[in-house]
């Protein structure tokens, strides 16, 4: 008897963030590669989970997720967008956004169903329809011609449109949006809610970085505009917006029924997780306005610290409006491979990088794009500034 895997992830192999981390281990190189950082996040936040701890929170916490998370996540969502959510059967707890968007897929698509996304995309969306047995179709996101076009990334409306099938069943959004760093505009997600709405399509949106945007750019929840409250599921997490990706909490608000749907998909994965975490990342969305402000102000500071020697070392860099990343062209420094570039740099000046076309299902859309994460601390910033340098 032989045995195989399953066959609709035949594609994906190790995923490019354990690969690149390995190298970057094996030639003692800074990791500008896997998008995590390299502090704790706000010390309210790691008060309150030692004392989840200490004070017993330590087994299984109920399937939908502690109480205490729960409502503070329907508060964060009316606070800063106007959502209103019942804590006790809008709002589910999971492993981390990962599994909240993958019990959406598994909840939703059946074998065959059609499901529409933007690429560049993060890689688990295409293992997570696979997963379903659905089918991915991609829309690209293009990246600005020239000054004229400022910073933000652009898809083809009618593209989009081509997209949606009789077989779509929904559609796959992430704003900010990794890794390209854009917001997507209240006009583009207006045409993407149209679109939802005419061919009865079911939207599940990725917002893990909705407190990180910069330069004035505004997240705007697409389950906000008119008649899609009842048809978005809406994922974010606690690690991004508080560092503390390791401790994988994540949640989905949505109508009832659709929670229901998730909550009977994520109660055979994970079941529950992080028991002692969740009171935390309570702690984490009641903080103030000053320390989301700060954090999304750092983190531009980092950006352009980045970017300025990216510049100057000869790359054509596409600012980010949000999220860790920043993408650069390598062909204005000669490059026309991005696998290549990136085996090669950690050798050229020890810093490591990401490959884009592994993010990408039309792999020549990506091919001369390298994705560089700047959500570190200043003074291993600063390292990797002095060695890119070295690329002048």
């Amino acid at each position: 008897m032989s045995f195989s895997g399953h066959p609709g992830l035949a594609e994906f192999g190790e995923t490019i963030f354990a690969e690149m981390s390995a190298l970057a281990v094996a030639t003692n190189s800074i990791n500008l590669g896997q998008g995590f950082p390299d502090t704790d996040g706000p010390q309210e936040v790691l008060d309150a989970a030692a004392a989840a701890l200490a004070g017993g929170v330590n087994q299984y916490p109920p399937l939908p997720g502690e109480a205490v998370l729960r409502e503070a996540v329907a508060e964060h969502q009316q606070r800063f967008w106007g959502l209103e959510f019942d804590p006790a059967s809008e709002v589910l707890v999971t492993a981390g956004a990962t599994e909240a968007l993958a019990a959406s897929l598994m909840a939703f698509i059946r074998p065959g169903d059609e499901v529409v996304m933007f690429e560049p995309y993060y890689d688990s969306y295409a293992a997570g329809i696979a997963l379903a047995g659905g089918v991915r179709k991609v829309v690209t996101l293009r990246p600005p011609a020239s000054d004229a076009d400022g910073d933000a990334w652009q898809f083809d409306l009618d593209e989009l449109r081509g997209a949606v099938t009789d077989k779509t069943r929904a559609i796959l959004l992430n704003t900010p949006h990794n890794p390209t760093g854009k917001v997507f505009t209240r006009t583009e997600l207006m045409q993407i809610a149209e679109l939802a709405l005419d061919r009865d399509l079911l939207v599940i949106s990725d917002e893990v970085y909705e407190h990180l945007t910069f330069d004035g750019n505004q997240h705007i929840p697409i389950a906000t505009l008119p008649g899609m409250a009842d048809r978005t599921v809406t994922i974010s997490s606690g690690g991004k917006s508080f560092s503390f990706t390791g401790w994988k909490v994540g949640w989905a608000c949505a109508r009832p029924d659709l929670i229901g749907a998730i909550r009977s998909v994520k109660q055979f994965l994970t079941f529950v997780n992080a028991a002692p975490f969740q009171p935390a990342i309570a702690t984490g969305l009641r903080l103030g306005d000053d320390f989301f402000e700060g954090f999304a102000a750092e983190l531009q500071a980092k950006r352009d610290r980045l970017n300025a020697v990216l510049e100057s070392a000869g790359f054509d860099v596409f600012s980010p409006q949000g999220t860790y990343f920043t993408t650069v062209d390598i062909r204005s420094v000669g490059g026309d491979d991005c696998r290549d570039f990136c085996l090669a740099l950690p050798e050229r000046v020890g810093v490591v990088a990401i490959p884009s076309s592994v993010f990408y299902t039309n792999k020549d859309e990506g091919r001369h794009l390298v994705r560089f994460a700047f959500c570190k601390q200043d003074h291993v910033l600063d390292a990797a500034v002095e060695r890119l340098q070295q690329l002048a």
